[in-house]
């Protein structure tokens, strides 16, 4: 019966939102859409570099969108996501770290860098990680933001529904997507109840870093996908929250 499985989920207010809820919906749970996260693009564009790296399918998107091309660079993508994009924009793709992390990229990426430039063109959210793993490595680092992530208005009515004990599951997908969750409970009142919510429901977080996020905040988070996918949290999100007996 895991129909009865409502999963808050708070994937950008784009395409990724839909498919999400499709994915969902096909797993026999309930999704919450409640996008904490929209995209504003800054129009930046990377600065010329031995090594570029890109984080993010919505980075790609936009470069490709502005006509930007790696050149001769070695293009450097964090996940498999990143990296399908970069290739349909008709870029090689060089590099591909197998843990999908900053972390994963400086360990990827250290023995070649020292002495190269780097640039590394992220959202305003990006981690220090990667940057300081890649100067400690020797490298000449650069990093241009090339769009903000903000908290759509109006977000949180997943928040509500874990203070009054409606949700039974939430897959947090970034670090901001927990901060912007309890940024909304917040703004509601209702922070502490919407952290007691979702600590009497299954949370699952894309990766480690996500967790580590969630669990300093109060959060208690059950599931951490092995693959830091959106489709393999909501298949071990789903598969934990739902009832184990069958109709």
């Amino acid at each position: 019966m895991s129909h009865q499985v409502r999963a808050a989920v708070f994937r950008p207010d784009d395409d990724r939102i839909d498919a999400a809820v499709e994915l969902l919906e096909s797993l026999g749970a309930t999704p919450v859409a409640d996008p904490m996260l929209a995209v504003e693009p800054t129009d930046a564009t990377p600065e010329p570099a031995e090594y570029v790296v890109l984080t993010s399918k919505t980075g790609v998107e936009l470069l490709a969108e502005a006509g930007w091309d790696p050149g001769d660079a070695v293009l450097c993508c964090i996940g498999p996501a990143t990296a399908d994009a970069a290739r349909e924009a008709g870029w090689t793709v060089d590099r591909v770290p197998e843990e999908y992390t900053s972390a994963g990229l400086v360990e990827h990426l250290a023995p070649d860098v020292a002495g190269e430039t780097v640039e590394v063109a992220r959202s305003d959210h990006g981690s220090q990680v990667l940057l300081d793993g890649l100067r400690d490595a020797g490298a000449d680092v650069h990093e241009t933001v090339l769009y903000r992530l903000v908290r759509p208005e109006g977000a949180g009515k997943s928040a509500v529904m874990a203070a009054d004990g409606d949700l039974e599951a939430a897959l947090f997908t970034s670090s901001l997507t927990v901060q912007h969750f309890l940024d909304a409970a917040d703004e509601r009142g209702i922070r502490e109840d919407a952290i007691a919510g979702l600590n009497a429901a299954i949370v699952g977080a894309i990766g480690a870093p996500t967790r580590e996020t969630a669990e300093s905040l109060g959060i208690d988070v059950d599931v951490v996908p092995s693959e830091a996918t959106f489709e393999a949290l909501a298949c071990d999100v789903v598969e934990t929250a739902a009832p184990t007996y069958h109709e």
